[in-house]
Protein backbone atom coordinates (compact mmCIF):
# COMPACT_ATOMS: atom_id res chain seq x y z
CA UNK A 1 0.00 0.00 0.00
CA UNK A 2 2.84 2.25 0.40
CA UNK A 3 3.86 1.93 -3.05
CA UNK A 4 0.52 2.44 -4.33
CA UNK A 5 0.23 5.82 -2.23
CA UNK A 6 3.93 7.08 -3.31
CA UNK A 7 2.85 6.26 -6.81
CA UNK A 8 -0.64 8.13 -6.74
CA UNK A 9 1.39 11.58 -4.46
CA UNK A 10 3.76 11.16 -7.63
CA UNK A 11 0.43 11.54 -10.00
CA UNK A 12 1.84 8.23 -11.44
CA UNK A 13 -1.54 6.93 -11.21
CA UNK A 14 -4.89 8.10 -9.56
CA UNK A 15 -8.35 6.72 -9.68
CA UNK A 16 -11.38 7.44 -11.10
CA UNK A 17 -15.17 6.08 -10.53
CA UNK A 18 -16.51 4.70 -13.29
CA UNK A 19 -20.71 5.45 -12.83
CA UNK A 20 -22.09 2.05 -14.42
CA UNK A 21 -24.23 0.42 -12.10
CA UNK A 22 -22.97 -0.47 -9.87
CA UNK A 23 -20.21 2.04 -9.94
CA UNK A 24 -16.65 1.23 -9.32
CA UNK A 25 -12.95 2.53 -8.68
CA UNK A 26 -10.87 2.12 -11.42
CA UNK A 27 -6.74 2.88 -11.34
CA UNK A 28 -5.60 4.74 -14.24
CA UNK A 29 -2.22 6.38 -15.27
CA UNK A 30 1.21 5.34 -16.31
CA UNK A 31 1.61 1.79 -16.06
CA UNK A 32 5.62 0.86 -17.00
CA UNK A 33 9.01 0.34 -15.86
CA UNK A 34 8.19 2.41 -12.45
CA UNK A 35 4.85 0.11 -11.47
CA UNK A 36 7.19 -2.92 -12.41
CA UNK A 37 10.02 -1.61 -10.20
CA UNK A 38 7.63 -0.33 -7.31
CA UNK A 39 5.52 -3.73 -7.16
CA UNK A 40 7.47 -6.21 -9.11
CA UNK A 41 4.62 -7.26 -10.79
CA UNK A 42 2.87 -6.92 -14.58
CA UNK A 43 0.20 -3.88 -14.72
CA UNK A 44 -2.24 -6.77 -14.68
CA UNK A 45 -1.13 -7.73 -11.40
CA UNK A 46 -1.48 -4.47 -10.04
CA UNK A 47 -4.83 -3.30 -10.87
CA UNK A 48 -5.61 -6.84 -9.44
CA UNK A 49 -4.77 -6.18 -6.46
CA UNK A 50 -5.85 -2.58 -6.54
CA UNK A 51 -9.08 -4.10 -7.64
CA UNK A 52 -9.39 -6.68 -4.95
CA UNK A 53 -8.62 -4.18 -2.10
CA UNK A 54 -10.47 -0.95 -2.53
CA UNK A 55 -13.22 -2.75 -4.95
CA UNK A 56 -14.22 -5.62 -2.86
CA UNK A 57 -12.58 -5.33 0.43
CA UNK A 58 -12.89 -1.38 1.23
CA UNK A 59 -16.65 -0.86 -0.23
CA UNK A 60 -17.65 -4.04 0.78
CA UNK A 61 -16.87 -3.25 4.85
CA UNK A 62 -18.89 -0.09 3.32
CA UNK A 63 -21.56 -2.04 2.52
CA UNK A 64 -21.46 -4.38 5.64
CA UNK A 65 -21.99 -1.40 8.31
CA UNK A 66 -24.85 0.16 5.79
CA UNK A 67 -26.37 -3.27 6.33
CA UNK A 68 -26.17 -3.43 9.99
CA UNK A 69 -26.83 0.32 10.31
CA UNK A 70 -29.37 0.23 8.59
CA UNK A 71 -31.47 -2.88 10.77
CA UNK A 72 -30.15 -1.81 14.14
CA UNK A 73 -29.42 1.34 13.85
CA UNK A 74 -25.86 3.89 14.69
CA UNK A 75 -25.68 3.71 18.01
CA UNK A 76 -23.03 1.55 18.24
CA UNK A 77 -20.91 3.87 15.35
CA UNK A 78 -18.75 5.71 17.78
CA UNK A 79 -17.93 2.74 19.52
CA UNK A 80 -16.85 0.23 16.26
CA UNK A 81 -14.63 3.37 15.35
CA UNK A 82 -13.14 3.59 18.76
CA UNK A 83 -12.85 -0.63 18.71
CA UNK A 84 -10.93 0.04 15.18
CA UNK A 85 -8.95 2.40 15.78
CA UNK A 86 -7.63 0.60 18.99
CA UNK A 87 -7.00 -2.83 16.89
CA UNK A 88 -4.54 -0.50 14.52
CA UNK A 89 -2.67 0.96 16.69
CA UNK A 90 -2.04 -2.19 18.14
CA UNK A 91 -1.28 -3.91 15.03
CA UNK A 92 1.29 -1.07 14.01
CA UNK A 93 3.15 -1.30 17.78
CA UNK A 94 3.32 -4.89 17.51
CA UNK A 95 4.08 -5.66 13.86
CA UNK A 96 6.36 -4.05 11.29
CA UNK A 97 6.72 -7.37 9.16
CA UNK A 98 3.19 -8.28 8.58
CA UNK A 99 -0.41 -8.74 9.58
CA UNK A 100 -1.54 -10.38 12.58
CA UNK A 101 -4.98 -10.82 14.34
CA UNK A 102 -5.58 -7.84 16.73
CA UNK A 103 -7.16 -10.27 19.25
CA UNK A 104 -4.07 -12.00 19.32
CA UNK A 105 -1.76 -9.31 19.48
CA UNK A 106 -4.02 -7.55 22.53
CA UNK A 107 -3.76 -10.98 24.73
CA UNK A 108 -7.28 -12.08 23.62
CA UNK A 109 -5.91 -15.69 21.99
CA UNK A 110 -9.74 -17.43 20.67
CA UNK A 111 -10.95 -14.09 19.68
CA UNK A 112 -13.38 -12.78 22.29
CA UNK A 113 -13.96 -13.01 26.20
Amino acid sequence: MENLKALMESKDLWVELRTDQPSSMVLKGTYGEKIYRAFRMSRQGVRWRFWRLYNDIYVSAFEAILFIEKTFGTQLREHAIRISRERHALRQEATRGGFRDANTIGGREGGHS
